[in-house]
C-alpha cells in the first residue's frame, strides 16, 4: 500500500503550524506580558530570553504557508480571500512587533516606551488575528464553484472574536512558563503567581469552546460523543486535566523550571490535536476535504523532494540555536 502523498503534505503543514504555534506562541505571550511588568530591567531580561531564537521561530509560518500555497492552492486561494483583513492585521502586527524588537535597545530613554509599547501592541494585535482565523478555520467557509462566495467580514462573528481572545490567553501561558524557565528573581517569583492564573484563564476557555462547539456545529458533536469515537477521543479532555494540575503544583514548586514550559507544550498540543479530530478530513470546512483542494500529485511530489531536504536543516539549526542559548537570562545582557 503506498503513501498518500495529499496526507503527507498534511502532515507537514500541520507540523509547520504547529511548530510556529509552539514557538512564536511564548515570545508573543511575552510581548503581551510588557503591559504587566514595568521594570525596566525585568522589561529587558523579558525581551533578552527570546532575543537569540525569535526572528527564526517565525520559519515554521513562511514554511506552513508557502506549503499551503503549493499542496493545497484551492484551500490556500479560499483562506486568503476569506480572511484578507485577519491576516493583514496579523502581519501589521507581526511587523510592529519586529521593529520594536529591533528598535527598543537602541532608542533613547525617552523613546523607549513608545517601542515598548509598540512591542506590546504588535503580540497582541497578531495574536489575537490569529485567534480569528482559527475560529473561522473551524465554523467554516462558504464556497461555490471553488470559489469563497462569502463576504469580507463574515470572520467576524462572536465565535471567532471568542477564539481570538482564547489564543491570546494561550500564548499568555506560554509566556509566563517561559520565563519560569527563563528568568530568576523576582520576575521569576511573579511569573509563577501568573501562571497560575492565566492557568485557570485557559481552562475556562477549553470549557467554552468544548461546550460551544457541540451545540454550534452538529458534525463536530457526532465527531467526538459517538460510539466507538468517544472511547478514542476522550483520553484528550482527560489529559488535559492531568497536565494543567501538573501545571499548577510545579508553578509554586520553587525548584521547578523547565517542566511548567514542558507541560505547558503538551497542553497546546492537546488542544491542537482536539481542533484537528474536530475537522478531519476536511481543509476547508465543512465540505472540502483534502484531497479536493489538493494540487496534481506530480506538483506535489515536486515540492516535497526539497521540502524534504529543508525540515531538517531548520530542526538541526533551531535545536542548536536553542542548545548555544540555554540558561538564565538577565535584564543587563543588551541585544544588538
Amino acid at each position: 500500500m503506498g503513501i498518500d502523498i495529499t496526507v503527507m503534505w498534511f502532515v507537514i503543514i500541520i507540523f509547520a503550524t504547529l511548530m510556529y504555534i509552539v514557538m512564536d506562541g511564548f515570545d508573543l505571550g511575552i510581548g503581551m506580558l510588557f503591559s504587566m511588568v514595568h521594570d525596566a530591567g525585568e522589561r529587558d531580561a523579558m525581551v533578552n530570553s527570546v532575543a537569540p531564537v525569535w526572528d527564526g521561530n517565525e520559519t515554521w509560518l513562511v514554511l506552513g504557508g508557502a506549503g499551503l500555497f503549493g499542496a493545497f492552492p484551492l484551500a490556500y486561494a479560499v483562506i486568503t480571500d476569506a480572511l484578507a483583513i485577519p491576516l493583514t492585521m496579523m502581519l501589521i502586527g507581526l511587523i510592529f512587533r519586529g521593529v520594536a524588537f529591533e528598535f527598543r535597545f537602541k532608542a533613547t530613554p525617552s523613546h523607549r516606551p513608545f517601542w515598548d509599547y509598540a512591542f506590546a501592541g504588535g503580540s497582541l494585535l497578531a495574536t489575537f488575528s490569529q485567534g480569528i482565523v482559527v475560529g473561522a478555520v473551524i465554523n467554516g467557509f462558504e464556497v461555490t464553484e471553488r470559489r469563497f462566495a462569502g463576504s469580507a467580514l463574515d470572520w467576524l462573528t462572536p465565535f471567532n472574536l471568542f477564539c481570538g481572545v482564547g489564543l491570546i490567553v494561550a500564548y499568555l501561558l506560554l509566556g509566563t512558563s517561559w520565563l519560569i524557565m527563563k528568568s530568576e528573581g523576582s520576575l521569576q517569583a511573579r511569573m509563577r503567581v501568573l501562571t497560575r492564573k492565566v492557568l485557570l484563564a485557559l481552562l475556562g476557555v477549553i470549557a467554552v469552546v468544548s461546550v460551544w462547539t457541540p451545540l454550534g456545529w452538529p458534525a463536530i458533536a457526532e465527531r467526538w460523543f459517538t460510539l466507538p469515537n468517544f472511547f478514542w477521543f476522550v483520553p484528550v479532555p482527560i489529559l488535559v486535566l492531568v497536565l494543567s494540575l501538573w501545571i499548577w503544583r510545579l508553578s509554586a514548586e520553587m525548584n521547578s523550571h523547565a517542566r511548567p514550559f514542558i507541560l505547558t507544550l503538551g497542553l497546546i498540543f492537546l488542544g491542537f490535536s482536539g481542533l484537528g479530530i474536530s475537522l478531519w478530513p476536511h481543509i476547508i470546512p465543512p465540505h472540502i476535504t483534502l484531497w479536493e483542494a489538493a494540487a496534481p500529485p506530480a506538483s506535489q511530489r515536486f515540492m516535497l523532494v526539497g521540502t524534504l531536504l529543508i525540515i531538517p536543516v531548520i530542526l538541526m539549526y533551531t535545536a542548536w540555536s536553542y542548545f548555544v542559548f540555554r540558561g538564565k537570562v538577565s535584564g543587563g545582557e543588551g541585544y544588538h
